[in-house]
C-alpha cells in the first residue's frame, strides 16, 4: 500500500488533494463541488461518484446545502486543528 501512496484509511494521492485543498483553500468549506473539482484538477462526476462516497462514509466530510465542509475528524487525521463552525 506504500508505494501506492495509500494510507492505513485507505486514502490515496487524489483523496488527500481533494481534503487538503478543502482545508488550506476554502477553510474546510462549505465550497461548492465544481470549486473543488476545479482546483484539484478532477471532473466533478468523479469525485461526486468515486471519491466523495468513501469519505463520506468515514465521517472525514459531510454535504451541505451550502456545499461539502471538511469534518473535525478530517482536521484530526492530518493533524490539524478544526477551524470550521
Amino acid at each position: 500500500m506504500e508505494k501506492l501512496h495509500v494510507d492505513p484509511l485507505g486514502l490515496d494521492h487524489i483523496d488527500d488533494k481533494l481534503l487538503k485543498g478543502m482545508i488550506e483553500r476554502f477553510n474546510g468549506g462549505p465550497v461548492g463541488l465544481e470549486t473543488i473539482a476545479a482546483t484539484i484538477g478532477e471532473e466533478s462526476d468523479t469525485i461526486e461518484e468515486v471519491y466523495e462516497p468513501y469519505l463520506l462514509q468515514i465521517g472525514f466530510i459531510q454535504r451541505t446545502p451550502r456545499g461539502r465542509i471538511a469534518t473535525p475528524l478530517c482536521y484530526s487525521h492530518y493533524g490539524m486543528d478544526y477551524k470550521n463552525g
